[in-house]
């Protein structure tokens, strides 16, 4: 009888809350935020509203971050918002997650790739003078993306740390500007308090904008395998990194409003679009204080594209452990302990995405990008939804020892935030992707993300009508399952009832 197979796993005890931390900030690529999704915020005329719409989200994503690090601390798998729908709202609807979560990670990765392409052409046309494409540029962030998935993850964190500290001491140092040399001389209180009434649409349309800027901060939690503490580490991390983005986008945020004058913002913002942030920067500070901006967005592209590339991979690590997926997918390099044969897998499929994106003729990928952003973007909204109702579901049908906050008062709150900014984004679906409301593309967003949890739940259900043993490892991390077989059933066999007289033959009448 040959002996079961035993694959390398991913390695304990490697990182620490720290390093999950700059991981989860570096996925929300910080920088980028601040040249794409801010400006445009600005030139809807969001104004003053744009900083305190990011502290608002900041305070529902903490209230989704107490529900999160419980189901941390319950399951600390690779597996992360997989795993927590699976226990919470049942295995096929956590495999329906796990599918859009891929698919919309990718979708913001590919978006990424293209917008690293747009960004390295001001640099490379002032060092070498020429015009490289787009794809050029990707190929070679492609390159270093699939290199750096297969080291190892203190490595990989370590890289990310530096790129990530980079970032936000640029932002600082523009932001530092802005606010020692604002337009007019001095700080004007309608740069942070709005003058006029709140327009209701314009409001629910930049609480959108905001929920969208913070996603990449649950990758989190996919990291908790490989962490010292792994019930805690990765909870502590989903914290930190909500209130780091708070504060770093609301206060940079802010200094665009000081730097070119709340009544100048809108129609600066309308037309420089990404390079407001440069623009303002270049006013106040020397040429290569601008450079060297320019130089660490492509940087923190790049740890964006690898901050994403990880949790994907994991993910699949996850469903090849429980056999959900083929089990190569588990296979760990044994040197290095990253699920290399997933994170191949995946270079691939982008390889494969960025090549038809080229045969398809796109040479301006800016407007494609900011789609798939957005799009990605709302794919892991539905999926953070699910994930808080999975929460108050489990956290209360299988207590453990929570508290009232943890198992009951942050889930509730935090599922009933996320309902409504979820229906505040897909309700303003045609602003967010700049299309019109009768563009094809309102109705085959959500279209697309029906068909990708449909194919989750058809995965699910058939895997509990095939592999009934695997369907009910699902979601657990890879945990033996014990499986009571039912009985069949035995139809009872019911006496006849004799004949009088039956035990005395010569009594029975013939």
């Amino acid at each position: 009888m040959g002996t079961p197979e035993v694959l390398p796993t991913l390695a304990p005890s490697r990182i620490g809350a720290a390093a999950v931390t700059f991981f989860a900030l570096a996925a929300t690529a910080p920088l980028a935020v601040l040249t794409s999704v801010v400006p445009a915020a600005y030139a809807r005329g969001g104004g003053p509203l744009i900083p305190l719409t990011f502290a608002a989200i900041a305070v529902v994503l903490l209230l989704f971050a107490g529900a999160y690090a419980a189901m941390v601390h319950r399951a600390p798998y690779a597996g992360a918002l997989y795993t927590y729908v699976s226990r919470g709202l049942g295995r096929p609807a956590g495999l329906a997650g796990a599918w859009l979560a891929i698919a919309s990670y990718l979708a913001v990765q590919l978006g990424i790739y293209g917008v690293a392409g747009v960004a390295a052409a001001p640099l490379l046309h002032s060092w070498f003078g020429v015009e490289a494409a787009w794809w050029m540029v990707a190929g070679v962030c492609w390159l270093l993306v699939t290199v750096l998935s297969t080291v190892r993850v203190e490595i990989a964190s370590g890289l990310l740390a530096l790129l990530v500290l980079a970032e936000l001491a640029v932002a600082a140092g523009f932001a530092t500007a802005n606010l020692l040399d604002p337009a007019g001389g001095r700080l004007s209180a309608d740069s942070i308090l709005p003058s006029s009434a709140v327009d209701r649409p314009a409001l629910g349309l930049l609480l959108a904008v905001g929920v969208l800027a913070f996603i990449g901060f649950e990758t989190a939690g996919t990291y908790a395998e490989e962490t010292m503490r792994p019930r805690r580490e990765a909870g502590y991390a989903a914290y930190a990194s909500v209130v780091v983005l708070a504060l770093f986008l609301g206060g940079v945020s802010w200094s665009f409003s000081a730097g070119a004058g709340p009544g100048e913002i809108t129609a600066l913002a309308r037309a420089r679009g990404s390079e407001l942030v440069f623009d303002l920067a270049a006013a106040r500070l020397a040429p290569w204080a601008v450079t060297a901006g320019r130089i660490v967005l492509l940087a923190g592209l790049i740890a964006a594209m690898l901050a994403l590339h990880n949790p994907m991979s994991r993910y699949l690590y996850a469903m090849g452990k429980e056999h959900a997926l083929p089990r190569a997918f588990a296979r760990t390099a044994p040197r290095t302990h990253v699920p290399r044969t997933a994170a191949l897998t995946l270079s691939a499929v982008t390889a494969i995405a960025l090549a038809a994106a080229y045969l398809a003729g796109v040479r301006t990928p800016s407007i494609l990008a900011h789609r798939l952003g957005v799009i990605g973007g709302l794919g892991i909204l539905v999926v953070l939804l699910a994930t808080a109702l999975a929460a108050l579901l489990h956290l209360n049908r299988v207590p453990n020892g929570e508290g009232t906050w943890g198992r009951f008062v942050a889930p509730i709150l935090s599922t009933v935030a996320l309902g409504t900014l979820g229906y505040l984004a897909f309700w303003n679906i045609p602003s967010l992707l700049g299309v019109p409301a009768d563009s094809a593309l309102v109705w085959s967003v959500p279209a697309a993300f029906v068909a990708v949890a449909g194919i989750g739940l058809i995965h699910g259900a058939a895997l509990r009508g095939s592999r009934p043993v695997i369907y009910a490892g699902v979601g657990q991390g890879g945990s033996p399952v014990v499986v009571t077989p039912i009985p069949p059933t035995v139809a009872r066999t019911i006496p006849q009832q004799r004949e009088p007289g039956a035990h005395r033959p010569e009594r029975v009448k013939r």
